[in-house]
């Protein structure tokens, strides 16, 4: 369980008034997400797999749904490419088992797709109200899930919809960005959390690039059925444009994660299946039984060339950290009575979500629980008061992050707990796990107090130095 994970594991796990004061001060944008997962833990109980197994479920729905809008527009050739390769697409893996709302996202994104394909052909009243629904529902899991709207426009477009079409589309989408517009404005006032998001820079854009020339090579590839839409009309848009809005948006203000739109994935996966349909309609006039090896030969080709990948992101390796283990460490190395520090504030996640390996450490820096406070890390005292209890105590464990993860202390209570624990303690035991890092300190004997500060093993990595710092 990673940093991401720790957060939705602890915000889940307290009551609904808790939750909605939380999102008062912190993570509005996923508030509905965090109650649906307290519902899950209420319902099923805490554990990894209620964690993940949402995420699992929406990418299987995802599959289903641009198979059906493959089979749809292309052929079922080309529908069953596109649902068995989303599966296979890294992104997706990656975010697929994890604890987070942007498979949710996708799955969403894929139904109101379905949606919008449907509504092309038979119009229909209360599916233009599901539509609404659905883009309402991604809206507030995850408002920069409304880009969807424009790649939608941009099919209405491409297709030459009708002026009818148009007015439910907007009625729909209008009602859509009405219920999330309060989320949006409200979220905007915690923007702090995500000033870690740096500017976009050229090399960022390599991988969009390539999935952007991918996809418009499944584009060119694409022929229509007889009196259907294009498939390239809908899966086009849906791929490029969240691409290039969020690319737009991250040039005014840094922004740009592909996990905001990863629900472009799903136009990629459909201009795969549209080639693949291709290669299988050219082959199969002259070559019957070879055409109908080709989907299961590329899928399986696919998957050895990803296999590697697969398994690297299946290990516990494959995240910036891991709470459980640095929990696991601390239990081992306590003695009963000793204080416990966290550089920064938020890795204090691995005492909420392992308490039982923090029994017996006195949280010293602590002044108002993460519960009480509302918040996702607690509020620490002041940094004179942090001092005061560090120099009170004789045997410390810091937990904090590894040197190949580790940012410059900024905050001010971070670089008091780090200075006086270099002037007045020792560390005695360091230990390193998957991202996480475990420091023992002990109180120095009194005729060395006064000595100059000693550096040790535990400083490297705190940006205290030129070579730390390019490190």
């Amino acid at each position: 369980m990673w940093r991401d994970e720790a957060a939705t594991w602890q915000v889940a796990r307290r009551s609904t008034a808790d939750i909605w004061h939380l999102l008062d001060q912190v993570d509005a944008v996923h508030g509905l997400y965090y109650l649906l997962m307290h519902a899950l833990f209420s319902c099923f109980g805490p554990g990894t797999t209620t964690l993940r197994l949402p995420s699992v479920l929406a990418v299987a729905v995802a599959a289903g749904c641009v198979t059906v809008i493959g089979a749809r527009l292309a052929g079922n050739p080309a529908g069953m490419g596109a649902g068995l390769a989303l599966g296979l697409l890294p992104a997706v893996q990656f975010h697929l088992q994890e604890g987070r709302p942007y498979a949710l996202v996708m799955a969403g994104t894929a139904v109101s797709t379905l949606l919008l394909v449907v509504l092309l052909e038979r119009p229909a009243s209360w599916w233009w109200a599901a539509y609404g629904v659905t883009v309402l529902l991604c809206g507030l899991l995850n408002w920069l899930a409304l880009l969807v709207l424009v790649a939608h426009a941009v099919t209405l477009c491409w297709t030459r919809a009708g002026r009818g079409t148009w007015v439910r589309w907007a009625s729909a989408s209008g009602a859509a960005v009405a219920g999330t517009a309060p989320l949006i404005l409200f979220s905007r006032h915690q923007s702090e959390q995500i000033s870690w998001i740096p500017p976009l820079t050229w090399h960022m854009l390599i991988g969009p690039a390539i999935l952007l020339a991918i996809g418009t090579l499944g584009a060119v590839l694409d022929r229509p059925l007889p009196g259907r839409p294009s498939l390239a009309s809908v899966a086009l848009p849906l791929l490029a444009v969240p691409l290039l809005a969020l690319t737009g948006i991250s040039l005014i203000k840094p922004l740009f994660l592909d996990r905001y739109v990863l629900f472009g994935q799903l136009g990629l996966t459909l201009l795969i299946g549209t080639a693949l349909g291709r290669a299988i309609a050219a082959t199969a006039p002259r070559f019957p039984r070879t055409a109908r090896l080709i989907l299961p030969l590329a899928l399986l080709s696919a998957l050895g060339a990803l296999l590697p990948y697969s398994l690297a992101k299946r290990a516990p390796e494959s995240r910036v950290d891991d709470v459980l283990s640095a929990a696991d460490r601390v239990h081992h190395l306590k003695h009963p009575g000793d204080a416990v520090l966290f550089i920064p504030a938020a890795r204090r996640d691995t005492a909420l979500v392992s308490p039982d390996a923090f029994v017996g450490l006195r949280d010293i820096a602590l002044a108002e629980t993460p519960l009480a406070s509302g918040t996702l890390k607690g509020v620490e005292a002041e940094p004179s008061r942090i001092r005061t209890a560090i120099r009170r105590s004789d045997r410390i464990l810091l937990v904090t992050d590894a040197p190949g993860v580790a940012k410059r202390d900024s905050a001010r209570r971070d670089k008091a707990k780090r200075a006086t624990l270099r002037r007045y303690f020792r560390a005695v035991a360091d230990e390193t796990v998957r991202g996480r890092r475990v420091t023992v300190y002990e109180r120095l004997p009194a005729p060395v107090r006064g000595a100059a500060p000693r550096s040790c093993p535990a400083d490297q990595g705190a940006g205290s130095s030129g070579a730390d710092r390019s490190r």
